[in-house]
């Protein structure tokens, strides 16, 4: 009993839930048999007592031995109701221990319905695992159905309070069927606010924004609904107006059979769903034994992707007929939409026009981007967009930025819904093909110039080139792969092991081209340091540019590359303060 009555469940409020479903399966069981019977359950708190009314089937002598002394046996179980059984809340017999979170003492009397002449039952059992059973007298209780008393233990009598149980009944049962009351004040707030009639679709989306505000604490940017009669689903999807990260846990709102299961649904639909809060009332999702969530199985599975058809539907009819509410989603959104549109070709092909990426012409489609271009370049990470972007531009070379989330995925994707569509992946070959070759003259007239900067820089596993491009005010680009990257780690890794490792990683050595440091000839400061005569000059500056690329690029620095930046800084200081005299000095 310690372990089902505080262990089984997060949160003692679940003692109420229980209680109510107790009461309505009892109701069920009773128009089961006797369809025009009454359909009450009243609720009574006063003083740290509490008292739940039902006109359900109610129990016979035989029955509290059976049932509610025995854990694990329901009422459910009977082989007369086996037919019915969909129609009940509990399945597993054990709901009324759940009481025991708050109450010293459970007092159950009970009249059973199917045995008229059969007299009233009392059953009260503690929390130390005691119970005791009697008859009453048939004045005891008039008329069919069953009361439990409970009786608060110390420090649990706030559960019990009137103000606490009305609350709780509400959060529980406001979609139950029948007649619900807490003294006076009804519980129950049916139809559903997605199964009620409204003047008009305008007049319907402010009345679920305001139920999606009162239960969920945000104003939604639109409302899904989430109908699959097959599966006995009824509800809605609040689309969120912020965005959120994909990592984080939904928590949807399942009702079974008006009954609130749980808040925190997390696998009710597909993981790229998680811009929507969702609300439903089902009558076929199994729950688990603590009634708290849903039990992972085929139905489950089955209704994951009936519900995510829903909201694939939603989209497309957005696409086909509201341009502006698409648009006014996807601002916040399309991080989901990707997701979804990586593995849902037709959602790709729906989605084409509308879903936005960074590129070198501003934040376009990739139908637009296409348009223009008859290549459409893209990079794998970001810092390789930022590293050539401006360069590509100026060249007119239009690149993609496929570092964010799912985006270069979905650019590869493209000619598979776009045929005809030429991809690759940019890579420093490409964009050293488009920039202008030096006249051969004047390349050769610097040769003593690029042999210094090349041996500078060699150490570090890095050319030197020399071209003219776009803009001027860029004095050098640094362009690498990962293909280089990767075969510079090894190097480097290769230096620092012993004999072993440096064997091994010799042995993995590539081919991969090297990093390459390429100089703007059409930039002033590199002319004019092209024709310095000092090579160690020439080397510090040479180093100096080499940095200041890496910087522009947003390239993380290696530690050779930090060392580098401070020793280039340190000794143009000391080339523009040494002199021998003032004069000198002015020189």
């Amino acid at each position: 009993m310690d372990l089902l009555s505080h262990h089984l469940y997060s949160s003692p409020k679940v003692y109420l839930r229980e209680l109510l479903q107790n009461a309505v399966d009892a109701v069920t069981a009773l128009r089961a048999e006797q369809p025009e019977a009454p359909a009450l359950v009243r609720l009574f708190a006063q003083d740290g007592t509490l008292r739940v009314e039902d006109s359900g089937i109610g129990l016979t002598e035989a029955d509290v031995h059976s049932l509610l002394a025995t854990i694990g046996r329901s009422s459910k179980r009977g082989d007369a109701l086996e037919s019915a059984r969909s129609d009940f809340l509990g399945q597993f017999g054990i709901g009324l221990l759940a009481c025991f979170v708050v109450a010293e003492r459970i007092r159950v009397v009970s009249r059973s319905a199917r045995t008229p002449d059969a007299p009233p039952v009392e059953w009260t059992a503690t929390d130390d695992g005691s119970y005791t059973v009697r008859t009453l007298p048939h004045e005891a209780r008039a008329e069919p159905g069953t009361t439990v008393h409970l009786v608060a233990r110390p420090g649990a009598a706030d559960w019990l309070a009137e103000d606490r149980v009305l609350a709780l009944a509400r959060e529980f049962g406001s979609l139950l069927p029948y007649d619900v009351r807490v003294g006076d004040e009804a519980v129950t707030d049916l139809p559903a606010p997605w199964n009620r009639p409204y003047p008009g679709p305008a007049a319907r989306r402010v009345a679920l924004a305001r139920h999606c505000a009162g239960l969920f604490g945000f104003e939604p940017l639109d409302s899904i609904d989430l109908d699959v009669p097959l599966a006995g689903i009824r509800g809605v999807a609040y689309v969120l107006p912020s965005a959120v990260s994909p990592a984080q846990r939904a928590g949807h709102r399942v009702h079974l059979k008006g009954m609130l299961l749980t808040e925190r649904a997390d696998q009710l639909l597909p993981d790229w769903a998680f811009f929507v809060r969702c609300v439903l009332d089902t009558d076929s999702l199994r729950p688990t034994a603590s009634r708290e969530s849903l039990y992972e199985d085929e139905t489950l599975a089955a209704v994951r992707e009936a519900l995510g058809e829903r909201i694939r539907s939603w989209l497309t009819g957005l696409a086909a007929g509201d341009p502006e509410r698409l648009a006014a989603f996807l601002s916040v959104h399309h991080l989901g939409v990707k997701s979804l549109a990586r593995h849902d070709s037709a959602m790709l092909r729906t989605m084409l026009p509308w879903l936005p990426f960074e590129t070198t012409d501003g934040r376009l489609s990739l139908e637009e981007f296409a348009r223009r271009h008859p290549v459409v370049h893209f990079t794998r990470t970001v810092e390789e967009y930022r590293q050539v972007a401006p360069i590509a531009s100026a060249q007119g070379v239009g690149v993609v930025n496929g570092g964010y989330t799912y985006d270069s995925e979905l650019v590869e994707a493209l000619p598979s819904v776009r045929p005809g569509t030429v991809v690759a992946e940019l890579d420093a070959d490409t964009v050293t093909a488009h920039l202008d070759a030096v006249d051969p003259a004047q390349e050769l007239a610097l040769s003593a110039f690029l042999g210094a900067a090349r041996a500078k820089l060699d150490p570090l596993g890095c050319d030197v080139v020399l071209r003219a491009f776009h803009p001027l005010s860029v004095p050098a680009l640094h362009l690498d792969d990962r293909a280089a990257r990767h075969e510079q780690a090894r190097a480097e890794a290769e230096e620092q092991a012993d004999d072993l490792w440096a064997g091994i990683l010799g042995s993995l050595r590539g081919s991969a081209p090297r990093a390459r440091l390429v100089l703007n000839h059409l930039n002033p400061l590199v002319r004019r340091i092209s024709s310095l005569g000092d090579p160690e000059l020439i080397g510090t500056a040479t180093e100096s540019l080499y940095g200041q690329a890496l910087l522009m690029a947003q390239r993380p620095l290696r530690p050779a590359d930090s060392a580098l930046l401070n020793r280039a800084f340190i000794g143009l200081l000391e080339w523009a303060t040494h002199s021998d005299s003032p004069e000198e000095g002015r020189r």
